[in-house]
């Protein structure tokens, strides 16, 4: 059997969404890339959105091939921009389905570019990375013949739960109904998940999910977590005050499913001893703001309670340093890279167990609340905070495990894990000929 050094790898991986200077999953995809293309030969595809970025953050020394957007995609996405947008507030289910033909003008260019050198064999895998979300299909399987066919980490389809009907609303999740519609009617959506060589599912229910949807054995779909850690949080020191101040910290957009208006209830329900001592920091910014903030002087919190909207990476990471416990009780999280960002600075995390953060948090490094309702998740949530506040040792054995646990999540790490999959793949399918 041939045996291909990892150097010797070339990899044909297709990220539509690939952006240093964007959160979410364009830097997501962007780390990947970065890391990944340290140890194989990459060639990476990606959407000429993205071309100053990826130019501005790294010499040109990797092989990258851009595609345009029609006038037309220009105009359409402008159009859907406007009737998705309500109040404010962005209808993903509808924006994600309608959005479909923008994807599909990347996937057809990406496949009558690349097909006939992935039919010749020039890249040992093909990987396409993005939409996180298992909602499009990839049209370059039907050129992988011969060529092994990595899709993912592919995360989503999370429901609400039962108790949180009323966000589920404001969230449209009365919509996505959408997305088994597509599945059906997208070509090409069912293909590229039965012929996939292998799919990397992010969360257990993904996982699963995808399994009875597509009927996928065991051995071609595995778990693995889409985000990852840099290593900028795992070498810093934490400048934690042992005064009198327990500081609690939440991170994340200011959206309903995310809960931070369960984070301030809880905090008023608080023993008066215990809140004394508490000072709770929001960092973030979103619809939910002037709500908050009105919630915030009705408890009488003013004291205790503070947001400071949006904040660069760098004094975000300042907040976790200078932090002692993290409050994250969203509801429907695929990846919630802030957890282990939180994790990362030795912080014990109190989290909802619904979506991926109640697979990252362990009985060892924080709390999982079930999230039955409203009322029992923010009952629980000042529980966990008193018995957390009240025992310092807890806390500091919580931070240890904490920052052991999050080392596996480190991007160099990911990317290497990665690479063992590609080498995987490589070996069985050239075992099968």
């Amino acid at each position: 059997m041939k045996n291909i050094m990892f150097s010797q790898i070339k990899v044909l991986l297709i990220i539509e969404q690939c952006n240093p200077e964007w959160p979410s999953v364009p830097l997501l995809a962007y780390k990947y890339f970065e890391k990944i293309s340290q140890i194989v030969d990459v060639t990476l595809v990606t959407h000429e959105r993205n071309k100053e970025a990826l130019e501005n953050s790294r010499e040109n020394t990797h092989k990258i091939v851009y595609f345009s957007e029609s006038k037309f995609s220009k105009l359409y996405y402008s159009f859907l921009e406007k009737i998705t947008t309500i109040r404010g507030r962005i209808n993903w289910p509808l924006l994600h389905t309608l959005s479909y033909p923008i994807y599909e003008e990347f996937n057809h260019l990406v496949y009558k570019k690349f097909r006939r050198q992935i039919l010749n064999g020039d890249y040992d895998v093909v990987h396409a990375l993005t939409p996180i979300m298992p909602r499009y299909p990839v049209k370059a399987i039907k050129a992988c013949k011969q060529t092994p066919f990595l899709l993912g980490p592919v995360n989503g389809g999370v429901p609400f739960p039962e108790g949180f009907q009323k966000i589920a609303k404001k969230e449209y999740a009365h919509l996505n109904f959408l997305r088994a519609i597509g599945r059906y009617f997208i070509p090409g959506y069912v293909a590229t998940y039965k012929k996939a060589d292998k799919i990397l599912a992010g969360s257990t229910y993904t996982l699963n999910m995808l399994k009875d949807l597509f009927k996928i054995p065991d051995d071609k779909i595995e778990l693995f977590y889409e985000n990852g850690i840099s290593q900028d949080f795992l070498t810093q020191v934490s400048t934690r005050s042992n005064g009198n101040k327990l500081h609690l910290l939440f991170v994340g957009r200011l959206v309903p499913y995310k809960c931070p208006d369960i984070v301030i209830e809880a905090i008023s329900k608080l023993d008066k001893s215990i809140k004394n001592k508490i000072q709770l920091t929001i960092v973030g910014d979103g619809s939910e703001k002037d709500n908050l903030l009105n919630r915030v002087q009705e408890l009488g919190l003013e004291k205790v309670v503070n947001l400071v909207g949006w904040v660069t990476q760098q004094e975000t990471l300042e907040y976790y340093r200078k932090s002692d416990i993290f409050c994250f009780p969203s509801i429907r999280e695929f990846g919630g890279a802030v957890v282990l960002e939180a994790m990362a600075c030795g912080l014990p995390c109190i989290v909802a167990n619904n979506g991926g953060i109640g697979e990252y948090v362990t009985e060892e490094t924080g709390f999982k609340i079930e999230p039955i309702s409203r009322e029992y998740l923010t009952k629980e949530l000042t529980n966990k905070i008193q018995v957390l506040a009240t025992d310092e040792e807890l806390r500091k054995k919580m931070s240890a495990k904490s920052i052991e646990r999050v080392q596996e999540f480190e991007w160099s790490n990911k990317a290497k894990q990665i690479v063992n999959v590609y080498h995987q793949m490589i070996s069985k399918k050239l075992s099968d000929r």
